[in-house]
């Protein structure tokens, strides 16, 4: 193997990470810098917020019914 060649390519595997490093870097600090706009501009004009209504399933208020559908259901299995 030719020193030079390894000498070469060395050289342009760390060109090319440095490049990707700075890429990456840039990106990192763009994101930030947008989140900081987007932070800003929800603050000028915030998003109206709408309220769900969930209703909620009242629970088995007679244990005996729900005791008598359990075995009612056991019953079956056996059967």
């Amino acid at each position: 193997m030719n020193m030079t060649t390894l000498n070469d390519g060395l050289a342009l595997l760390a060109i090319g990470m440095g490049f990707v490093l700075a890429f990456l870097v840039l990106l990192i600090f763009g994101m930030m810098f947008m989140s900081k706009i987007v932070l800003w501009l929800n603050k000028l004009f915030p998003e109206a917020v709408e309220e769900v209504k969930t209703t909620v399933k009242k629970a088995a208020s007679n244990v005996d019914e729900a005791i008598a559908v359990a075995i009612a259901a056991i019953m079956a299995k056996r059967s």
